[in-house]
């Protein structure tokens, strides 16, 4: 479970993690979403385990299993949690053990865990409710990390993607021209900051850490094309917007040669659970 720009999107930004709807809509296409949106940084993985006591993780808003699926490869035992049943399947079709629960009301039943993770999902939990249960199931030393994608676009696709969202959709609170003029790390701080906030208003933790990995992908027109639906702003627009927007995007593309680079920041907010169990 998943979405870009969560700080940014105006009928949720306050409190993203009330608003289900988007949460959970991109169960729609969980194998478009699988293969195409992009892993998380191997040095984010092998910090995460450094700093953590053991290997049991606990992998919150799993999703299809992508976080998942490197963190057993990387040698621990992963339990996941994810509300949608549609990815929650995905997941478990390759080979990812999950239940079926939003992180608030899921019942960890006295197990334990090593590290409580979760991949560009942790907007979608209550930042104090979430910490709490987190600090509930950690063990001593145990290591809180959510961490989320930020990625941003080259100008002329971030333009055409808001120019036809506009077009399809002019009533909608969200604007994508406006985010033109903000960073998306900068934007992304809000966020980052809820966690943080989150973390302490809920107690035993260390004082949160950012911890940031820099990295870039080269996205081809077909390749980018494939990724766009599984956007949060797009994931609910009917068939004929979407082709709209897909179209226009494509065009810009095309415009610059068929492939762009995507700078993208992995920013993880980590703190240790201090105290007894």
């Amino acid at each position: 479970m998943s979405d870009e720009r969560p700080a940014r999107e105006a009928a949720s930004a306050r409190e993203p993690h009330l608003h289900r709807r988007m949460a959970e809509s991109f169960g729609g296409d969980a194998p478009r979403y699988d293969r195409t949106r992009p892993p998380y940084p191997q040095a984010l993985v092998d910090r995460i385990l450094a700093f953590s006591p053991g290997r049991d993780v606990l992998d919150v808003g799993a999703g299809t299993g992508i976080e998942a699926r490197q963190f057993e490869a990387a040698g621990c035992m992963v339990l996941a949690v994810e509300p949608d049943p549609r990815m929650a399947a995905f997941a478990r079709r390759s080979g990812v053990q999950v239940e079926v629960a939003t992180f608030e009301a899921w019942e960890p039943a006295g197990r334990d865990f090593d590290a409580v993770v979760a991949g560009t999902a942790w907007h979608w939990v209550d930042p104090v409710a979430g910490a709490a249960k987190a600090a509930r199931v950690l063990r001593p030393g145990g290591l809180l990390a959510p961490f989320h994608h930020v990625f941003q676009a080259p100008t002329e696709v971030s333009q055409a993607l808001a120019e036809a969202y506009r077009h399809v959709e002019p009533d909608s609170p969200i604007n994508l021209t406006n985010q033109l003029t903000v960073s998306p790390l900068d934007a992304y701080q809000s966020l980052f900051v809820k966690i943080a906030d989150g973390i302490r208003q809920a107690g035993r933790f260390s004082e949160p850490e950012q911890w940031r990995f820099d990295w870039e992908r080269t996205y081809s027109q077909e390749e980018w094309l494939d990724q766009l639906p599984t956007l949060g702003t797009l994931t609910q627009l009917a068939p004929d917007k979407l082709a709209y927007v897909l179209r226009s995007v494509a065009a810009a593309i095309d415009a610059m040669g068929g492939t762009f680079t995507m700078a993208y920041t992995t920013i993880a907010v980590t703190a240790s659970r201090s105290g007894p169990g």
